[in-house]
């Protein structure tokens, strides 16, 4: 299914709709992206357990069979990063397991009651890459001194699962030349950070509020990559 862009400029176009069904993200040549995990997430809780009423949950998140059909789509051999949890089905064929470290402040602490923050999540690699000499560390960092409240670039991006644009920076710098796909854009992180570094990208995003979101990012003269 083709269909006009909700956003496009020299570097990016951005489709809403349901990655499927708009497939031109199909043209790319890298996938990078942040699926529905398949946890069925519906918003923290505080440690009393009141519910974060003002969070809502993710769609399609209720099991992994849209972030699957986007993989299948995608195919087993064309070079691929995608953003996981360790509390549900890691994706079929993934080949090494990267670490996405998080800031410490705000972050993995909602609904968890035991001595240890939810810091980190687990990035999967998948499919062919170039033969080149190991030299960049599997444990991916951001400058940012927090995940959530009022700084957080979760907060600032206005999505529960956004990414700092420097580890997606991080992330495109490591990857094989060309175009980078985007199937599930959330708040648009990917989309900026390959626009900042000189890549063009396509991205799907089923949730219009969240293409809004990703257009008046990715329409910004001055791209920040938002470490504070």
């Amino acid at each position: 299914m083709t269909l006009e862009p909700y956003y496009a400029d020299d570097w990016v176009t951005l489709y809403h709709g349901d990655s499927r069904e708009v497939t031109a993200w199909l043209d790319a040549d890298v996938l990078v992206t942040d699926p529905p995990y398949g946890q069925g997430w519906k918003g923290g809780k505080l440690g009393t357990g009141t519910p974060l009423s003002h969070v809502s949950g993710i769609n399609g998140d209720d099991d992994t069979s849209i972030r699957d059909a986007a993989l299948v789509a995608w195919g087993p051999l064309r070079p691929a990063l995608v953003f996981g949890s360790l509390q549900a089905p890691y994706p079929a064929g993934w080949r090494r397991m990267l670490v996405f470290h998080k800031p410490t402040v705000a972050c993995g602490m909602y609904g968890n009651q035991m001595p240890w923050m939810r810091n980190w999540e687990p990035l999967f690699v998948l499919g062919d890459w170039p033969k080149v000499i190991a030299s960049r560390d599997a444990v991916i960092r951001t400058g940012a001194k927090a995940a959530a409240g009022y700084s957080g670039y979760v907060t600032r991006y206005s999505h529960p699962h956004a990414k700092p644009l420097d580890v997606i920076a991080q992330l495109i710098a490591a990857c094989p030349l060309g175009a980078i796909a985007d199937p599930f854009v959330g708040s648009g992180s990917t989309l900026v950070a390959a626009k900042a570094t000189g890549r063009r990208a396509i991205g799907v995003e089923i949730e219009e509020r969240y293409c809004e979101i990703a257009a008046r990012r990715l329409s910004q003269d001055v791209l920040d990559f938002g470490v504070a």
